[in-house]
């Protein structure tokens, strides 16, 4: 068997534009016709870049080869033009290439991916949704710069979402409530922003009771000292974690707000493979690793970087602000792991994103239902990336210019 064809998609995702402006998806075929679907979490450069990238890859090291051999082609990737380092972009094109080979190795063997890495050991997987405005913008940095009430600046409207999530099944609810993310992050949180996150944490707190645990994200927002200080603030209402204090860069500094505060902390949407991970696990910077294997390295990186964290009886929390496609491989690595404590859910894969799917991803009662099908267990349905090209000129994600006073 060998990979004979490839064809990308970047396919905008259209308004309220939940869990990203596009997704970027890549198709693998095989000299046996077998097909291998795969998506890449990646927002550094223009997305049509990226695919051309991936498709630049697949040229150099996965063409002509066999799609089980994964090691063989994470090390020519990760060694690409010397140099044999975490490189962001790079893991992004392999990471959508491995999770397609990995689709193709379970549909040849007529087996579900996990049933490869070691089987799964878990019925179902617990979800958690983000808190999401009922219209208009899902980006808090956007809904942060105008005149408007909406969830992330406001405690009775945030309330009122996390109760209807909670109805709705879930037992977890995530919400950013600490002001815009800025390039000249980290930075000391203004006192109106410890007010306005302490406001919503307990107005959140109040009405879910114990019900649902909250999880409180920033966005590598602050300094230490200022994460310190918002630790203090929102300690009382119990988060099951604080999310990302510090920038990613320097988990020493991460590891200072760990040490200081008895809020679990979380980290791992902006790393890339079991180096960078490995720094995080070796300082106790984090008790939850969220590593998104549209970044991570792919599906086997992903798995080594959890298999490296349950040594030090740290958990994992995968993280998915992008497709189903990533949604779908997030599922196959979780089943098999031990210490999986929850993953992210894009509400209940409703909307879009089962638009995108030939058969949506299973979701009952707050949990993930595991897809029993060969591969990664969905289909994308190529007709409707085929509709709806993403036109626009701005990245998935984007951070304010503004320096915060």
């Amino acid at each position: 068997m060998i990979i004979q064809d490839i064809k990308t998609w970047v396919v905008g995702n259209p308004p309220p534009q939940t869990g990203g402006r596009y997704f970027i998806f890549v198709k693998l075929v095989t000299d046996g016709d077998v097909i291998g679907y795969g998506e890449a979490y990646s927002a550094t450069f223009d997305p049509h870049l990226t695919a051309k990238l991936i498709e630049d890859v697949a040229a150099r090291y996965l063409i002509g080869r066999d799609p089980h051999d994964i090691e063989t082609f994470f090390r020519n990737c990760y060694s690409s033009g010397f140099s044999q380092r975490p490189d962001i972009s790079m893991m992004g094109c392999l990471s959508a290439l491995e999770i397609a080979c990995w689709d193709i190795i379970g549909k040849e063997a007529g087996q579900p991916v996990y049933k490869l890495l070691g089987g799964r050991v878990h019925e179902t997987l617990r979800t958690y949704t983000y808190l999401y405005p009922q219209s208009g913008s899902v980006y808090p940095e956007e809904a942060d710069a105008v005149d408007s009430r909406n969830v992330y600046n406001d405690p009775e409207m945030a309330a009122a979402a996390a109760v209807a999530c909670v109805e709705q099944g879930f037992d977890a609810v995530k919400f950013d409530p600490a002001g815009p993310y800025t390039i000249f992050d980290g930075h000391m949180p203004r006192l109106a922003d410890i007010e306005r996150a302490t406001a919503i944490c307990r107005a959140v707190r109040d009405a879910v009771g114990h019900r649902a645990d909250i999880l409180f994200g920033t966005h590598g927002q602050f300094t230490a000292a200022g994460a310190r200080r918002m630790a203090r603030a929102i300690e009382a209402f119990d988060p099951l974690w604080f999310e990302e204090p510090v920038p990613p860069d320097m988990p020493e500094v991460m590891a200072e707000v760990a040490r200081f505060t008895s809020i679990p902390i979380a980290t791992g949407e902006r790393l890339t493979t079991r180096s960078e991970f490995a720094r995080v696990i070796a300082l106790r910077a984090a008790a939850i690793l969220q590593p998104n294997t549209g970044r991570s390295g792919g599906i086997l990186e992903t798995k080594k970087i959890a298999s490296h964290a349950e040594t030090y009886q740290i958990q994992i929390a995968p993280h998915c602000y992008c497709g189903p496609i990533v949604g779908a491989a997030n599922i196959q690595v979780a089943a098999t792991l031990p210490n999986f404590l929850i993953l992210e859910s894009i509400k209940t894969w409703d909307g879009f994103h089962a638009e995108l799917l030939t058969r949506k991803i299973g979701w009952q009662d707050g949990h993930v239902i595991i897809s029993t099908e060969p591969g990664l267990g969905v289909e994308l349905n190529e007709a409707v990336c085929d509709a709806n090209p993403w036109q626009g000129h701005q990245l998935h994600l984007e951070s304010t210019s503004t320096v915060l006073l």
